[in-house]
């Protein structure tokens, strides 16, 4: 995907995100996400955009050390919590729009340490949670398909290696991942311990088929094993989603 794609879904995203928050209120429970609030998710997204805004600007500078999370002040809550969030949201992507992706940061993934590492990440990041907060507020809608498609391939390529160990317990398998609606196949390969993820159409153990945003939704937890065809070990398939939980 171009930056461009990623910037203008990251500000739709951010404001559907900010509606269904105010929508739903800051008190009620967020059932994609157990034992949370909106407060919570809130929250959660003013941190993380921070600290991306953060990075990217340093690198900037030519700063590319670690810069650890802060947390938002905890008595920040209701109207001026989703006003909060807004502003933030607002300010990261002014600040990624105006960085050349290549430009240089701190990342927490060895294979990208530019820019466009962020860019990608906090797209994808919120895409995700304005779902978690429209499913607050009782009104959730699918991701973009293009979108999800990519954040698939981010999931299996860059975070599923750091879950080896618990792909490791299922022992040696593989795992078909199939969008319908876009284009987007992956191969999880696991053996001897070893694991690897293939961009291609191939025969898996198990086989799991549906629309992008179902797929990238089960990799996150979102939604059951049962929003997807499933083909040859359903079992596995259950299992290996339990296994990535994060």
């Amino acid at each position: 995907m171009e930056i461009e794609q990623y910037l203008d879904q990251l500000a739709r995203d951010s404001e559907r995100l900010g509606d269904a928050a105010a929508a739903a209120g800051t008190d009620a429970n967020v059932p994609t996400c157990p034992g949370w609030t909106v407060t919570d998710l809130l929250q959660h997204m003013v941190g993380g955009d921070e600290w991306a805004r953060t990075i990217v600007e340093r690198g900037r500078q030519g700063d590319t050390s670690r810069v650890l999370p802060t947390e938002p002040d905890p008595a920040m809550t209701g109207d001026a919590l989703v006003e909060a969030f807004r502003a933030g949201a607002t300010a990261l992507v002014e600040t990624l729009g105006s960085t050349d992706p290549s430009t240089p940061v701190w990342t927490f993934s060895a294979a990208d340490r530019t820019a466009r590492f962020w860019q990608r990440r906090r797209a994808q990041e919120t895409s995700v949670h304005r779902f978690d907060a429209e499913s607050a507020a009782d009104d959730p809608t699918p991701l973009d398909a293009v979108m999800a498609a990519d954040g698939i391939d981010e999931f299996l390529v860059a975070f599923l290696p750091r879950l080896a160990d618990n792909v490791a317990a299922l022992g040696d398998a593989t795992i078909h991942v199939h969008c319908t609606d876009v284009e987007g196949e992956w191969l999880v390969t696991q053996r001897d311990g070893d694991l690897s993820v293939t961009r291609e159409h191939a025969k898996g153990d198990a086989a799991a088929r549906g629309s992008a945003s179902d797929l990238m939704l089960f990799l996150w937890g979102r939604v059951p094993v049962t929003s997807l065809e499933v083909f040859g070990d359903a079992d596995l398939l259950a299992r290996f989603g339990e296994a990535i939980r994060v």
